[in-house]
């Protein structure tokens, strides 16, 4: 790396730790902590809301290169979709509620240990664990680190000023995050192109199966993947960013524009994906973005495109970091000292920010692939909580004393369903893990939910 590569890295962080830290304090209310007093205006929603989702950019640059535009098809559209559709249903009635938290909405509707329970769920599906991991496997390929004290240092540099500044905090350096995130992947695309030619010329240097929607995988296979989207419904960060913003308006004309960035950045790390299969054919598929940007590059452009990179993923490894310490902090242990008022638990998320840490890291050192990360913690925790989130915007309803089994069985069963295709090298009737549950907590929800009428 030339020096001005450095001076550009080092000026991001600068700036990022400056705006982390900036008007931040320890005196904080929770309610500026957690929802920056609910005054999220249209452009921080839109930079915060955009800069979160593609903490996993790694994996989409590896998936590119083994599948080509089947990346479009499974991390892209399907988002695009759900987006809009919580943008239309949920978000105006999300924003006019007075919860804080998806576990505190599950108290709501179904009782105290509905909501711790939901929270345990939520404490797994928000974790920031494929995001360290991307950050560290970066660092280690950048700076030559042995991936353990990478993790452990992308951990740290990537949570310290949410401590003192909560969502507050999140939202300045999401701002910073999203400038350097487009500009150095314009900036990748640009010289691609200058380098290789046209994205025309991809379509007849590349093999076929790169354009193939399928990438030559099964359709149920696709299928598991948008139906994994089905996240978006239940996402802790959409409903925080949902619950925080300034008017019900805001919130869901914020996630239609985001929609609209996300396709554009979708098409700018796609067809650098191609880009760098044509280019760089034989090369680790993770690294796919860094080798292509380190070969055709030039300082000081090279080191902008790497803060690029750390601001896509640290923007989500400190949203999805605060979404988890909320989550065991005030609503795992803070109902369970104070079932009915939990008060100001600003010093319990610092402890959950502890705690969530270590299981972050734990989960990341022991699943090291960031795809399958994402495929394990949503194949199992989404058929738990979507039809019973969705539930309550419904007239429908159903005893608290069910919600336990409708949520907990489908969790069970998933989970045995993955390790038996572990063990086995194959899932029972070659079904993929995520349909048995979500079919099985469709059936509990019906049946008594009927009974409940």
């Amino acid at each position: 790396m030339h020096y001005l590569d450095w001076f550009a890295i080092g000026g991001y962080f600068i700036l990022l730790l400056g705006l982390g830290f900036y008007k931040s304090s320890k005196k904080e209310d929770d309610s500026d902590f957690i929802l920056a007093g609910r005054k999220l205006s249209l452009p921080g929603f839109i930079a915060t809301l955009v800069a979160t989702w593609y903490g996993g950019i790694l994996g989409i640059g590896e998936n590119t290169y083994h599948y080509g535009i089947q990346t479009w098809f499974i991390f892209a559209f399907p988002y695009y979709v759900f987006g809009l559709l919580f943008a239309i249903f949920l978000a105006p009635k999300i924003r006019n509620l007075s919860h804080r938290s998806i576990p505190d909405h599950f108290r709501k509707h179904f009782g105290h240990k509905a909501g711790i329970f939901s929270a345990v769920l939520i404490l797994f599906l928000a974790s920031p664990a494929p995001y360290i991991l991307s950050f560290g496997i970066l660092l280690q390929h950048t700076l030559g680190w042995n991936l353990l004290p990478a993790i452990l240092f992308s951990t740290i540099v990537s949570l310290i000023y949410i401590w003192y500044g909560g969502f507050q905090s999140v939202i300045r350096t999401d701002i910073l995050q999203f400038i350097f995130m487009f500009t150095g992947f314009v900036f990748l695309l640009v010289f691609s192109w200058n380098y290789f030619g046209s994205p025309k010329t991809l379509f007849t240097e590349l093999p076929e199966h790169y354009f193939d929607p399928t990438g030559g995988n099964s359709i149920q296979y696709i299928l598991v993947w948008f139906f994994i989207a089905l996240w978006t419904f239940i996402d802790p960060g959409f409903y925080q960013r949902t619950a925080a913003a300034k008017s019900p308006e805001t919130a869901q004309k914020g996630i239609l524009i985001s929609i609209g960035f996300w396709f554009v950045f979708d098409l700018l790390t796609i067809s650098t994906g191609l880009y760098a299969v044509a280019i760089l054919p034989n090369q680790t598929a993770a690294m796919a973005y860094p080798e292509l940007a380190s070969h055709i590059l030039p300082p000081f452009v090279y080191g902008i495109f790497l803060a690029g990179l750390y601001s896509t993923i640290m923007s989500t490894i400190d949203s999805n970091g605060l979404i988890s310490a909320i989550t065991f902090g005030r609503d795992i242990l803070g109902r369970i000292q104070n079932r009915e008022n939990v008060g100001d638990t600003t010093a319990n998320i610092r402890k959950g920010l502890v705690v969530m840490a270590i299981i972050a890291v734990l989960l990341s050192v022991s699943i090291p692939s960031i795809v399958r990360l994402w495929y394990v913690i949503g194949s199992v925790i989404v058929p738990g909580l979507l039809f019973p989130f969705l539930l309550t915007f419904s007239k429908r309803k159903l005893l608290p004393r069910k919600i336990i089994q409708v949520m907990g069985i489908p969790v069970i069963i998933n989970s045995l369903w993955l390790i038996w295709g572990n063990i086995n090298g194959a899932y029972p009737l070659q079904i993929e893990p995520f349909y048995p549950g979500l079919i099985i907590s469709g059936m509990l929800l019906y049946h008594f939910a009927e009974k409940d009428l």
